[in-house]
């Protein structure tokens, strides 16, 4: 049976953004519903990993110590809200770093392909920004854009071609978990 999984981008779709970066645990503030909406997952039989760029890392504004504190504190927060991220996948890497792991680039993705041992088509993948979905379209990952972060900028527009095609557009986090949870399941392999 194939697993169930969705792949998060994690400022601006899970917790608030910010212009000057989150470079603490203090910092790091869930959006309203998000953790609820991850542990509805959860309890529906999906995984949930995160693949985020941490270009702070990369420009010196935090170090390692201070992002394992925000995703401890994550972590923590989820369990209090009955759910988990089964892993978090990121690029440490500043913008002019030549790498293969910042989003739009699809290292991400390919590095949770190759954890999970899966094929990523159809899985969906979740962000604020056309990076994101970029990023997850390459390996064939279903593009959900969320309106909250940098995703509210498209609030009451039309999306750009540069967007994958069938991108889905969810208010947030939480109704995005809406509509998956409610969409029926594509049925593989031959029926008896």
């Amino acid at each position: 049976m194939q697993t169930k999984l969705v792949i998060l981008d994690r400022d601006g779709t899970i917790n608030v953004d910010r212009d000057d970066y989150v470079k603490s645990a203090d910092e790091w503030q869930p959006l309203p519903g998000a953790l609820e909406a991850i542990a509805r997952l959860n309890h529906a039989g999906w995984h949930v990993v995160v693949a985020s760029n941490q270009s702070g890392l990369g420009r010196g504004l935090f170090d390692v110590a201070a992002l394992n504190a925000m995703h401890t504190k994550m972590h923590k927060l989820l369990a209090s809200a009955g759910g988990r991220v089964d892993a978090i996948f990121y690029c440490p890497h500043s913008p002019d770093e030549t790498c293969g792991c910042r989003k739009p680039a699809s290292g991400l993705f390919e590095q949770i392909g190759e954890r999970y041992s899966m094929d990523l088509k159809g899985v969906p993948a979740v962000g604020d920004s056309l990076r994101d979905l970029q990023a997850g379209a390459a390996v064939g990952c279903a593009s959900h854009l969320v309106l909250t972060g940098k995703g509210a900028a498209f609030r009451d527009q039309a999306l750009s071609a540069d967007f994958p095609k069938d991108t889905h557009v969810h208010t947030d986090l939480t109704a995005f978990v809406e509509w998956l949870l409610n969409e029926p399941l594509p049925r593989t392999g031959a029926s008896a």
